[in-house]
């Protein structure tokens, strides 16, 4: 909220200096990339908020130039074909990842804003000062210390070194909850906790190199959660309940990767059993580890099979995604010309933030969107009766950039601020606010997102969550192959470990987006749940498969094996029944 506050600098700036309207571009810059600001490592903030922030400059000084080159007379039709092919574009792209998902939205918002938002100054400053808000934005975030921190180490880690205590503390928390009901949320708790220590890693420099011993140190502290996070999957998947005292050791591995010093004593082990025995020698070789005044950076292991980023913006999924944003840009910029050819940019670029599925179901967030626009519209008009110039919506501002990192959080909730925010800006920027006009036109775009979201479009419906089955299907069968044709290499094992589970966690999601649709969508991923669940009991099980042959037989017991086959033939039964349900569309 800090950080939203001071990101209004510029703008205030600018209504200092007389020039509001040059302040708007970087008002923008700051608030889309507010709205990407999520908590979490420094480094990966640098992707997060600046390859975004990059893509809608470009998309700005396209939209400037593109609109100098139409003119009035050839913009009726010019422009609905060209935001066409950039949102077929941007839309496969978008499909890739939530980075990439950001970079589509901010090119397209941007690209439309630039052609139809009037401003006093060239599309190439417009695109600087864009830059210039995103970029101020990204400079508090590097700057600026967490709020809260704890440890002596550095306070630009900080964020990295809470991802990496969180997955030691949910390494504990999976043990705890061995043999109970809670264990397969557990698990799933801590696949998400490894995920998001990975992300914040895997920053810009780190992920070659670290430049610092504090750096090197925490990244050998994340490595050495592997072996934990395997041996303790093993035990839960054994579903026998666990002594207390084996809890206790990740929870003080957590407390020293917070502190940044050593993890000192660790409970007596137990090595009864596989499991038992590969969480010792676990926790025996991450206390070497935590010992040391440095480790040494594992680099990143290319997983066999890895899809190329070009392979899935030409997937099924990526084909489907883009061809929706592309009718839905060029036909909401077509019917907002043809009613008005002033103001025409907030019909789009509502569009374009309303078609995106990684923001929810689709009709869910076509009632969200409505809702917060009508509220946040309410609450613009009682500001605008009250007569404070270019003071007003400045403060407008700066209050709407506090709130939205806790508006986010509900997609209402932030389309309420973030009306509020850009209408104070379109005042600023020398535009009568035409505020109910501004409601109109988003319940239009509200409406064209569901027609659109709804059309039988060429091919078959739910490419998204299918082609996320499949990567999860054939991640846990790279993995299953790895550990029973080469169980000695434990760092080949982890990287294939790691992708199962997060290409799992991702077809997961997709398939939670997808059933809570309108049943004219849900019902082309019924069935998908069951794939889900069997991709998971087989990666389980390979992971307790992995933990037997390293610490306990050179062959897998009958009772593994055939518990490896019946889950096999259950995970075909199961993509064999999808296939069966899912008609054509």
């Amino acid at each position: 909220m800090l950080r939203g506050a001071l990101a209004s600098l510029p703008l205030l700036v600018a209504v200092a200096a007389d020039r509001p309207a040059s302040g708007v571009p970087a008002a923008l810059g700051a608030m889309l990339a507010g709205i990407n600001d999520r908590p979490g490592g420094r480094r990966a903030a640098v992707a997060r908020l600046g390859a975004p922030a990059l893509a809608g400059g470009a998309g700005l000084l396209f939209g400037s130039l593109l609109a100098a080159a139409a003119g009035p007379g050839r913009s009726l039709l010019l422009l609905p074909l060209v935001f066409g092919v950039l949102g077929l574009a941007a839309g496969a792209v978008s499909s890739t990842g939530p980075v990439a998902s950001a970079c589509g939205t901010q090119v397209l918002v941007a690209a439309v804003i630039g052609a139809g938002m009037p401003s006093p100054d060239p599309g190439p400053v417009r695109a600087l000062l864009f830059l210039a808000g995103a970029g101020w934005l990204l400079l508090i975030r590097l700057v600026l210390p967490s709020p809260g921190r704890r440890g002596t180490g550095p306070f630009r880690l900080d964020g990295e070194r809470e991802a990496v205590a969180a997955v030691y503390e949910a390494v504990g928390r999976l043990l705890g909850a061995a043999g109970g009901p809670g264990a397969l949320g557990a698990r799933s708790a801590l696949s998400a906790a490894l995920d998001r220590a990975q992300d914040a890693l895997s920053g810009p420099w780190l992920r070659r190199h670290a430049s610092s011993a504090a750096e090197r140190r925490l990244h050998a502290r994340y490595a050495a959660a592997f072996p934990l996070a395997e041996a303790a999957t093993a035990l839960a998947w054994a579903g026998v309940p666990l002594p207390d005292r084996v809890v206790e050791g990740p929870r003080r591995l957590a407390d020293a990767v917070r502190a940044g010093g050593p993890c000192g004593a660790l409970p007596a082990p137990a090595r009864t059993d596989a499991g038992l025995r590969a969480l010792d020698d676990a926790l025996l070789g991450a206390a070497a580890v935590f010992d040391r005044p440095s480790g040494v950076i594992r680099r990143p292991h290319r997983t066999p099979g890895h899809i190329s980023l070009s392979a899935r913006v030409m997937s099924a999924a990526g084909r489907e995604y883009g061809l929706r944003v592309a009718v839905c840009c060029a036909a909401s910029t077509f019917v907002a010309q043809w009613l008005h050819h002033t103001h025409w940019y907030w019909l789009p670029a509502t569009t374009v933030f309303l078609v995106k599925p990684d923001l929810g179901p689709l009709a869910s967030r076509v009632l969200c969107r409505a809702a917060g626009t009508v509220a946040g519209a309410a609450v613009f008009a009682v500001l605008v009766l009250l007569p404070a110039g270019s003071v007003l919506p400045a403060g407008a501002v700066v209050l709407c950039g506090t709130l939205l990192p806790v508006a986010t959080r509900h997609f209402a909730v932030q389309t309420a601020v973030v009306t509020v925010l850009v209408l104070s800006l379109v005042v600023l920027g020398g535009e009568p606010s035409a505020t109910w006009g501004r409601v109109v036109e988003s319940l239009l775009a509200c409406a064209t997102v569901l027609l659109v979201g709804h059309l039988p479009l060429p091919g078959r419906r739910g490419h998204r969550v299918r082609a996320a089955l499949d990567v999860a299907v054939a991640a846990a069968h790279r993995y299953l192959g790895h550990v029973l044709n080469a169980p000695g290499d434990d760092t080949g094992r982890g990287e294939l470990r790691r992708d199962a589970y997060r290409s799992l966690a991702a077809a997961r999601t997709a398939i939670e987006v997808s059933a809570a649709e309108l049943p004219a969508v849900a019902r082309h991923s019924a069935g998908a749940e069951g794939v889900a669940c069997a991709v998971e009991r087989l990666v389980d099980t390979t992971t307790a498969c992995a933990v037997e042959l390293d610490h306990r037989s050179a062959r897998l017991p009958a009772s593994h094996a055939e518990r490896l086959a019946a889950q096999l033939s259950d995970l075909d039964r199961a993509r064999a029944a999808v296939r069966l349900a899912v008609p054509a569309g």
